[in-house]
C-alpha cells in the first residue's frame, strides 16, 4: 500500500492539504498505540506499525516538494521510504552554468579570496536561492498541474521532466549549501539576513 492509498487518494500533486490533515487526524486516533493499550501484544504492534506508517505518509504528502519527490520514486518502482531523495544530476547546461561558481569555490577552499570575491559570491549566492525559489514554485504549480491532467500515455514525459526540475532544484541547493559553508553563513543566518 503506497503512501496515497493509505489516505484514499489518487496519485495526484495537486490535493486538498485541508481534507489531507482531517483524514491524517482521523486515522491517527483510529490507530494510535494509545487506543489499543487493552489489546492483544499482537494487535498493539500492529496498531504501533500503523501508526508509523500513517506518520511517515502524512509527513510525504503534506509539503508539495517531498510529495512530488516521493511520486516521482513511486512512479519509477524504486522504494520510496522516507527521506530518499532524488539523486542530483544536474543537466549538462546547468553544469556550464555553474562552472565559474564551482571555480570561486574551489579558490575560496583553499583561502585564496578577498572581499570583492565575497562579495561576488553572496551575490551569486543569492541569485541561485531566487532562482531555486522559482524552481520550487514551478514544481508545485506547472509542474504538477503537468502531471495531474496527464493522459496516461503522457506520464512517462511528465515523470521525466518531474525528475529533471528535482535535479536542478537538488543540484541549486547542494551549490547554496556549498556558498554558505564558504561564506560562513548558515541558512539561518541568510535568511535572517534578507528579513532585515
Amino acid at each position: 500500500m503506497d503512501y496515497f492509498e493509505i489516505f484514499g487518494l489518487p496519485r495526484r500533486l495537486t490535493l486538498d492539504e485541508g481534507a489531507l490533515q482531517r483524514r491524517f487526524y482521523e486515522l491517527s486516533r483510529q490507530h494510535h498505540p494509545d487506543f489499543h493499550q487493552g489489546a492483544s501484544p499482537e494487535e498493539q504492534a500492529r496498531a504501533l506499525t500503523t501508526s508509523a506508517l500513517i506518520n511517515a505518509a502524512y509527513r510525504a504528502l503534506r509539503d508539495p516538494i517531498r510529495r512530488i519527490e516521493y511520486l516521482v520514486r513511486l512512479e519509477e518502482g524504486r522504494d520510496a521510504k522516507e527521506g530518499d531523495g532524488i539523486n542530483p544530476k544536474a543537466a549538462p547546461g546547468l553544469l556550464a552554468e555553474m562552472f565559474e561558481i564551482q571555480e570561486a569555490l574551489q579558490e575560496a577552499k583553499g583561502g585564496c579570496l578577498d572581499e570583492a570575491s565575497l562579495a561576488t559570491l553572496r551575490v551569486q549566492r543569492d541569485g541561485l536561492t531566487a532562482r531555486c525559489r522559482v524552481e520550487d514554485a514551478r514544481l508545485r504549480e506547472a509542474l504538477a498541474q503537468a502531471w495531474d491532467t496527464a493522459a496516461p500515455a503522457e506520464r512517462p514525459a511528465a515523470l521525466a521532466v518531474l525528475r529533471e526540475a528535482l535535479a536542478t532544484r537538488a543540484y541549486l541547493r547542494t551549490v547554496i549549501d556549498d556558498l554558505n559553508q564558504v561564506l560562513g553563513e548558515g541558512q539561518e543566518q541568510h535568511v535572517a539576513h534578507h528579513r532585515h
